[in-house]
């Protein structure tokens, strides 16, 4: 079919037009990170301080534009879907998939699994059962249970995915449509035109590099948490801050290593075999555990999170305000926003050839019905043990949310050897998470050139490790606060650009 935009606006576009190199992206994004971390190590005892304050003033004074954007995305996905542009194919007309559809699904499956997923697959549904979000709901019982899955479902479904799929397909089309460089900036082309190469252009990619460090550094910080938490459970290593910080180090170091080997040998070697030990862990959980219970439940929950998605979608707390949205569901939304660069353009790089009608069924079904399928077993699992009398996973979460999932695990034969092994799967997710991050931010900071310096690889997989490191070092026991602040920090100015992105995508498209 014909491109979908006039014909006079045809010639805007330079048709491989060259990545430039803009040194001004990559020197203002690195001086940004490193004032934030001699800023936190110097005024470390005021520092966690302003990021409680921080974090409270974003989220009370602008959680309605995350709630309102995040939904918008998700609309504009499903509007691509049903139109006529749907049939548009990224590369045009003659391109072909490089990938076979087994092969594309299980990298989306990739994107979307991380260390977040595994953090949070215990922890979460275990929380909202102990204090269901909704009145009227009496804690620790099944209705409870049953909204906990609902609630889960809906922080990892099809919200975060419709955040992805729309930031990887305006990256796509403007580099395999437009012949514009695989870069943030080219997204905004339409509305800016030449000026992309200017300051404004200079400003969307640093907020983009920035956003994406603290996103991937709040993983990290999560990630390591448990692997604390699985080294005491395993072989009696001390859990604290410092350790931790220890601990990043050496999985920094690994991840830099990866980074430096590249995307073909290093990067791809530890994802694939990541997801098969994270299949691993997760068929074992299922074959030993109550597979009729999960079974039951992912239909289940399927059905509660179809029933509450749009009361929790438009869920503002406007009248008793207890503070769950913006601990949650805006946290939630902000983290996703961070991370957009990254998987965006992971998934813009796997699918070329696709229609974009494929494109974003698959970008929002695949990921999201594994990720179901991951969360009804993790989450179930720990439920059932909770509605059956066991409270030692809810104390566990009390305690310590990092040693949730390994306090489920003691339910299960083989404890140390399965929690090796769930260890070493955090380890991996880590490691592929920091490096595909800082290749991504590489590209971003090198103009879109998709093979930047390796010393360059090297700085910024270093920084995300002394990034997440100083988050929890000043956290200290409140690194959760600290965690969230920084996602919720980079997300905001990064859920703007993505506004713009979505104008201007439509706008290249309109007759």
């Amino acid at each position: 079919m014909k491109e979908n935009r006039p014909e006079s606006f045809k010639e805007s576009y330079p048709r491989d037009r060259e990545s430039r190199f803009h040194p001004v992206v990559f020197l203002s994004s690195a001086a940004l990170i490193i004032l934030f971390v001699i800023g936190s190590l110097v005024f470390r005892d005021s520092a966690l301080h302003a990021f409680s304050l921080l974090k409270d003033t974003l989220t009370n004074a602008f959680d309605w534009f995350f709630i309102a954007a995040v939904n918008a995305f998700l609309v504009v996905c499903v509007y691509f879907i049903f139109s006529r542009h749907g049939n548009i194919r990224l590369g045009g007309k003659k391109a072909k998939p490089e990938f076979g559809y087994p092969t594309w699904m299980s990298m989306l499956f990739s994107a979307g699994m991380g260390i977040g997923l595994v953090f949070w697959s215990v922890a979460e549904p275990i929380m909202h059962f102990q204090a269901p979000p909704l009145n009227g709901i009496p804690p620790e019982s099944p209705r409870a249970a049953n909204l906990a899955m609902a609630v889960t479902y809906f922080h990892w479904g099809l919200h975060a995915w419709g955040i992805y799929a729309l930031m990887g397909l305006a990256l796509a089309y403007f580099a395999y449509n437009k012949g514009l460089p695989l870069t943030i900036r080219s997204t905004l082309y339409p509305l800016l035109g030449k000026k992309v190469d200017g300051p404004v252009g200079n400003l969307v990619d640093i907020v983009a590099s920035v956003a994406t460090l603290f996103g991937v550094a709040t993983s990290l910080g999560f990630g390591v948490q448990q692997v604390n938490a699985g080294l005491n459970y395993a072989f009696g290593l001390p859990q604290s801050p410092q350790i931790q910080a220890v601990l990043i180090g050496i999985i920094t170091l690994i991840a830099t290593v990866s980074v430096v080997l590249g995307l073909g040998v290093g990067i791809r070697r530890l994802s694939e075999a990541n997801m098969l030990l994270a299949l691993g862990l997760m068929l074992f959980i299922f074959l030993v555990g109550p597979t009729v219970y999960f079974l039951d439940g992912l239909i289940q929950n399927i059905g509660a999170y179809t029933g509450y998605l749009l009361k929790l979608s438009t869920w503002m707390d406007s009248y008793q305000d207890d503070g769950w949205r913006t601990s949650w569901t805006v946290f939630y939304w902000a983290w996703w926003i961070a991370w957009s660069p990254f998987v965006g353009m992971f998934i813009a790089r796997i699918s070329r050839g696709r229609t974009m009608r494929e494109f974003t069924l698959g970008v929002l079904l695949v990921p999201t019905a594994l990720t179901f399928i991951w969360l009804s077993i993790f989450g179930n699992a720990a439920l059932h043990e909770s509605l059956n009398g066991n409270a030692d996973i809810v104390q566990a979460v009390d305690a310590n949310m990092a040693t949730a999932l390994f306090e489920l695990l003691r339910h299960y034969p083989w404890v140390q050897g399965v929690s090796t092994l769930a260890v070493l799967v955090i380890v991996l997710f880590f490691v592929t998470s920091s490096d595909s991050g800082s290749l991504v931010i590489d590209i971003i900071t090198a103009g879109g050139h998709t093979k930047p310096p390796v010393a360059q690889r090297i700085f910024w997989a270093v920084t995300e490790g002394v990034v997440a490191a100083v988050l929890l070092l000043v956290g200290g026991k409140h690194a959760l606060t600290a965690l969230q602040t920084a996602s919720v920090a980079a997300g905001l100015p990064f859920a703007v650009v993505i506004v713009f992105i979505t104008i201007g995508l439509l706008k290249s498209m309109v007759k």
